[in-house]
């Protein structure tokens, strides 16, 4: 019975593109909606994405943090009226005519007494004498019982009234928005061959600091700004973000990466080899490329084409058919460049690599 209840869950959990996708949809039906996750995952992220995606105020409100007062107001005299009266409350949004999400995070983290506060408003989209603006949707999100954090069991009626969504991690999610979001190559390519890496969850149930999509952002950050920083100041900082032995490994990565050529000489034709052949070396260059030409394309430079022919020509010569393959996904799916009638050398790289690009495409 506990084998099948396991696999039972683990059928449910999803990726945060498909989180997105479902809570989009769920949003349209005007259904309140549960995201549940471990720690850094993205679910706060996912409710701003969607927020931004449909110029809709996000109102984040961290349950955890607040007061049955907060939700339900407070009881006064009101001598006009000759009774007691709940005063709004605040953070709630006021505007009949709002439309605004509101966001109310770690839900499961609030104590009980607010949790009960909360059972009004999302079943009957009222608290004491305030009522919710009809455009308004809800959203609440929180960690799970099992994810190392203060968690309280939501009551019955009150998780009847969501659509339960539970989380996981996804490195192609995860790839993909970090490609879109500048997270530095070093990180991305050093997680595309160790994707186990993205999310420590033994470290999560047993460290403070662990491997997380989160974590892994604010490591990209430390290394943006690594010419300020003194080496060993970044691998501290680097392994106060991900744990000692992630943060031993992934240094050792940068390592082998440091000895690269640097993406702009590739890209303006003056550097034409490679000597490094790790593999995660190889596909650390082709993001750091695709980084450099998405910049040129952006400030619109005049031989745009050029250089990317030059980044076709060095995979071509320097790499393997599989990371050749992988670099052709990268620009093509990944950051969506378009072959140019101007690239010269299009129709031979065709030649060598087109029915491994063919079906790399089409998958």
């Amino acid at each position: 019975m506990s084998e099948n209840k396991s696999e039972a869950q683990s059928q449910r959990l999803i990726g945060p593109k498909a989180a997105k996708r479902s809570l989009e949809y769920a949003i349209k039906k005007r259904k309140a909606v549960f995201l549940h996750g471990a720690p850094g995952l993205g679910k706060s992220d996912i409710v701003r994405q969607i927020g931004l995606e449909t110029n809709r105020e996000v109102i984040d409100v961290r349950l955890a943090l607040w007061d049955p007062t907060d939700l339900k107001g407070v009881l006064y005299y009101n001598p006009e009226k000759g009774e007691a009266v709940w005063s709004a409350p605040p953070d709630l949004p006021s505007d009949p005519d709002s439309n605004a999400i509101l966001f109310l995070d770690e839900l499961s983290t609030a104590p009980q007494a607010v949790q009960a506060s909360a059972y009004q408003l999302v079943l009957d989209r009222r608290v004491g004498t305030y009522v919710l603006p009809k455009g308004v949707d809800i959203i609440a999100a929180g960690n799970r019982e099992g994810d190392r954090g203060v968690s309280h069991r939501i009551p019955a009626p009150l998780a009847n009234r969501f659509t339960h969504l539970d989380i996981t991690h996804n490195f192609e999610d995860w790839e993909e928005w970090a490609l879109q979001n500048k997270v530095h190559p070093e990180v991305i390519s050093y997680l595309g061959f160790a994707k186990n890496d993205l999310y420590d969850a033994k470290g999560a149930k047993t460290a403070l600091a662990f491997a997380s999509p989160r974590s892994w952002v604010t490591v990209s950050d430390y290394l943006w700004d690594e010419d300020v920083i003194e080496p060993s100041i970044l691998h501290n900082l680097v392994s106060g973000a991900i744990g000692d032995g992630l943060g031993i490994k992934f240094m050792a990565h940068r390592k082998i990466a440091g000895q690269l050529p640097k993406p702009s000489d590739i890209l303006n034709g003056i550097e034409h080899n490679l000597n490094v052949k790790e593999i995660s070396a190889m596909y650390s260059l082709s993001i750091s490329m695709c980084y450099e030409l998405k910049e040129m394309l952006d400030s619109s430079v005049d031989n745009w084409a050029d250089k990317f022919n030059n980044y076709f020509n060095y995979i071509s010569k320097n790499f393997p058919v599989e990371i050749v393959v992988m670099g052709v996904q990268l620009a093509l799916i990944k950051y969506r460049f378009s072959i140019s009638k101007d690239m010269k050398n299009w129709d031979e790289f065709q030649l060598k690599y087109g029915k491994y690009i063919t079906t790399a495409l089409a998958g």
